[in-house]
């Protein structure tokens, strides 16, 4: 299957430190691929890289076959995207700002209401449309940057963080939305819950100091983790905490 998201050794250097050292991985339709590491691994270097807001040192990312950084308009396109801390114009009402977004994806007239109202509907934002997002709580903040990532209905989706800040029926209403959304589309959710794995993901990667450690589904994770636990948060803590030393390699190959 042809892969809508792919990224070929990914390299960021910052000085004399390296972010994300050869990072290669590729995301077909119907994958929810969880993307994890430790706080510092180097996991929304990539996702920059991989969205085209971030140059590359060294290597390629391509978005339904669109090289993103010799063509990113119309990788773009192709792209919605929840940045970290999803930044908005805070002084803008929701419904303002969804229709400034819905215009800058060229959705306008019927077609850009039609486009807000799914997105709305979808987010369970209809209650706080007129309000100014900067007035809102970091999960309402956090709702409108899904809304505006997932407006233009597009092929590739990636997510730093999309429960972040919310509570829990919240997370499981995005969840949901998130597995719904899959059919046809590649999505990869950046977090630090490995509830989520479980939850909504069909595959994950754990990347740590800049290098994939682990990649597979969630059961297969869980054979990387010592001992007769074989939890998920055992086995992150064995691959990137220097436990399962030596194995890095066989890791990144279950």
């Amino acid at each position: 299957m042809a892969a809508l998201l792919e990224l070929k050794g990914l390299v960021k250097r910052f000085q004399s430190f390296t972010a994300v050292n050869g990072i290669s991985l590729s995301v077909p339709a119907g994958e929810v691929l969880g993307f994890l590491g430790p706080n510092g691994a180097g996991k929304s270097t990539t996702m920059k890289m991989a969205t085209g807001f971030l140059e590359p040192d060294e290597g390629s990312a391509f978005i339904c076959g669109i090289d993103v950084h010799t063509d990113p308009r119309e990788a773009r396109r192709q792209l919605g995207y929840l940045p970290e801390g999803a930044p908005a114009y805070g002084e803008m009402p929701v419904h303002s700002f969804l229709k400034f977004c819905a215009a800058m994806r060229g959705l306008s007239g019927s077609e850009g209401r039609a486009a807000i109202d799914k997105a709305v509907g979808r987010t369970e934002l209809g209650g706080v449309l007129e309000q100014p997002i900067e007035t809102m709580s970091k999960g309402f903040k956090r709702r409108v940057g899904l809304a505006q990532a997932i407006l233009h209905e597009p092929p590739v989706l990636i997510l730093d963080e999309p429960t972040d800040g919310l509570d829990p029926n919240q997370k499981h209403q995005v969840r949901e939305l998130i597995s719904d959304m899959a059919k046809g589309r590649a999505i990869v959710i950046s977090t630090h819950i490995l509830e989520e794995v479980d939850a909504v993901c069909t595959r994950a990667v754990i990347i740590d100091r800049g290098r994939i450690v682990a990649d597979g589904t969630a059961d297969q994770l869980r054979k990387l983790a010592p001992g007769k636990a074989k939890s998920l948060d055992e086995a992150f803590r064995a691959v990137t905490a220097g436990e399962a030393a030596g194995n890095a390699q066989e890791a990144a190959n279950v």
